[in-house]
């Protein structure tokens, strides 16, 4: 293969830009498109047909599993490298089973990725570090498969929120301020700040935008 032509599928432009730039004077490897959410990572695909769909997990619409699951059934000639910030083995096995190529952690280095990026595009198999072990401990216990399809509702949530919790997200997401929430649950408004602070901070969100994206991706609400 003498040019890798290479789809890159992430919401954060910074991330997209990032990526371009360090691959923009390596001989042999094109960006020739981007998409910022999984709906748009698949219509790319199909018009584009690319070596290689580099994808991040977490993003609107269809999140990264998703689209990997559906490149793999659809586009068996599109390789996909996962690229994330994530190194939790309930994310690192369901990629797999969705079909992943590979799966390379945010943190990894210019060569790391583009080691990687050169193995799956000439049809190799590239996990770094702790994820390698991940995926050998799988293989043992039987729990990756290949061949195994995921469905949206069988992904795993990595976190467990309490009955509070959910009340909490739901008013959260009708927009509802601490006040609206404390009279809504019959509590104080510093119970009600104490409850969305520690469900931002179990999330991993920072901001109302995070939240909202979150709880659709693992159908939260």
């Amino acid at each position: 293969m003498s040019v890798i032509n290479v789809v890159l599928a992430d919401d954060h432009v910074l991330v997209r830009d990032g990526i371009k730039a360090l691959l923009e004077d390596q001989t042999g490897v094109v960006v020739i498109d981007e998409a910022s959410n999984g709906r748009e990572a698949l219509e790319v695909v199909k018009n584009n047909k690319p070596d290689v769909l580099v994808v991040d997990i977490r993003m609107p619409e269809l999140n990264g599993i998703e689209v990997v699951r559906e490149v793999s059934m659809n586009y068996s000639d599109v390789k996909t490298l996962v690229l994330s910030m994530h190194d939790s083995e309930e994310y690192v096995v369901q990629a797999i089973q969705a079909g992943a190529d590979g799966y390379l952690l945010k943190g990894a280095s210019k060569e790391e990725f583009l080691k990687a990026l050169t193995t799956v595009a000439t049809g190799g198999k590239y996990f770094t570090g702790d994820v390698s072990s991940i995926i050998m401990n799988n293989f043992v216990n039987g729990n990756v498969n290949r061949g195994t399809v995921l469905k949206k509702e069988s992904i795993e949530i990595p976190f467990h929120l309490t009955k509070r919790e959910k009340q909490i997200l739901e008013l959260v997401l009708q927009l509802k301020n601490n006040k609206d929430i404390a009279e809504e649950l019959s509590i104080s408004k510093r119970t009600a700040e104490v409850h969305r602070f520690n469900l931002m901070k179990k999330l991993d969100v920072k901001n109302l935008k995070e939240l909202t994206e979150k709880a659709k991706e693992y159908n939260l609400v």
